[in-house]
């Protein structure tokens, strides 16, 4: 099996077209849902959307956010 940096060599002398080609495809694999990710970020969603009903959620305005930003 090749390393990471073995391959690069390989690759790096691919046409452009054919490097994103591959970054497309490396991409798509790496997108993949996993549900055992999925299913505990809903639970973490769902916990705190119901602390932010019952006003126990600590929340930030749209403009203070940008201006801590700017």
């Amino acid at each position: 099996m090749l390393s990471s940096q073995e391959l690069y060599q390989q690759v790096s002398h691919l046409p452009p077209l054919e490097k994103l080609r591959l970054a497309e495809l490396l991409l798509a694999d790496l997108d993949t849902p996993n549900p055992e990710i999925d299913a505990i970020w809903r639970e973490e969603a769902q916990k705190r959307w119901k602390a932010y009903k019952a006003g126990e959620q600590k929340t930030v305005s749209y403009e203070a956010v940008m201006q801590k930003y700017k």
